[in-house]
């Protein structure tokens, strides 16, 4: 099986609604929750206006500006604000908050969108 790299440099995204979501377990240490919280966000990932996402660990680095404490982040993005706002009310969204919520002791939200216009 061949296999490609494709590899794509300073390409600017357009129309994008960033949504990057942190969370902190109850138990940091409990990998079951963890688990049982990246399956839950895997499961999420399905709703369709849901462009690209990606469920992160936090990285082994360490300077004065990073934080890592948290447990596992969510990165989303969406076409628009209309299409975030219609995953904020999706059934499988819902779902997940319903399911896992139980799960974390916190969570942070940042949203962002464009800062340079579209050319």
């Amino acid at each position: 099986m061949l296999k490609l790299k494709i590899k794509v440099k300073n390409q600017k995204m357009k129309n994008a609604f960033i949504h990057h979501v942190y969370f902190w377990l109850n138990d940091p240490t409990n990998t079951i929750d963890r688990d049982k919280l990246i399956a839950g966000l895997s499961k999420l990932s399905a709703v369709k206006t849901i462009q690209q996402f990606h469920i992160g660990l936090p990285a082994d680095t360490n300077r004065a500006v990073i934080e890592n404490t948290y447990s596992v982040s969510w990165l989303l993005t969406f076409e628009n604000d209309v299409d975030q706002a219609s995953y904020q009310i999706d059934p499988d969204h819902l779902a997940f908050v319903a399911e896992c919520s139980s799960l974390w002791s916190k969570v942070i939200v940042y949203d962002s969108i464009n800062a340079l216009p579209i050319i």
